[in-house]
């Protein structure tokens, strides 16, 4: 059998905040095999959005152990933290964090940069991963000029460049209306079936019953686990 893609073990995160400590992560066990579509639920304060940063190398754990893709990210220096999030995750915000005077084809090619990919290679890769997310008529749009569901499939796009293992997506549908959430989620659900891992955050019923698994957390702990 196979290893898992993250491994967490005992994983806690504490934080220190008005000469207190806050307990983010209480100690999570939890694995996550590859290919999984896996929510990440649960009220404010619960402890998702942390989870979701240490899976990303945004964040250190406190304590416990976190292995993804390979490597135990406690162990890390920043510069290895760095790499791993260049070459192993793809991240969607709420906020897409697009460049505003850049184009969409701009936009998505410049995290392959720090590959040290040639700037053929970049656009090409750029082009392919636009047209995945239905853009490949919008390549030369500002996001001005781009609805806010089509600046999401942007960032999708930029998210997925790189080929990650692992395509992390907070809120992503939390700017968006309705319908506009149905399309960029109907995204999500066929990247998951051409095998890629993606684990979002969302308080929205609706948006997680998008995936596979889905794992509710309360005060820092996971509480439900549900397939």
């Amino acid at each position: 059998m196979s290893a898992p893609l993250i491994r967490a073990r005992k994983l806690t995160r504490v934080y220190q905040l008005g000469g207190g400590d806050v307990h983010a992560l209480a100690g999570v066990d939890v694995d996550i095999d590859h290919g999984e579509y896996v929510a990440v639920m649960g009220a404010s304060g619960s402890g998702k959005s942390t989870f979701m940063n240490l899976l990303g190398a945004l964040d250190r754990p406190t304590s416990g152990t976190l292995v993804v893709d390979g490597a135990s990210l406690g162990e890390r220096t920043p510069d290895q933290l760095a790499a791993f999030r260049n070459e192993s995750v793809g991240f969607v915000f709420q906020q897409f964090n697009l460049l505003a005077r850049t184009t969409a084809l701009d936009n998505v090619s410049l995290p392959l940069i720090y590959r040290g990919w040639s700037s053929a290679k970049r656009k090409r890769r750029a082009e392919e991963c636009l047209h995945m997310v239905g853009l490949g008529d919008r390549m030369d749009h500002h996001p001005s000029q781009l609805s806010g569901g089509q600046q999401q499939r942007v960032a999708i796009a930029r998210a997925l460049a790189g080929e990650p293992s692992i395509l992390l997506a907070d809120e992503p549908t939390g700017a968006l209306d309705t319908q506009t959430s149905e399309d960029v989620m109907a995204i999500f659900d066929q990247l998951n079936r051409d095998g890629i891992t993606i684990i979002l955050v969302t308080h929205e019923d609706d948006v997680g019953a998008h995936a596979k698994r889905r794992l509710l957390f309360r005060d820092g702990l996971i509480v439900e686990d549900q397939r």
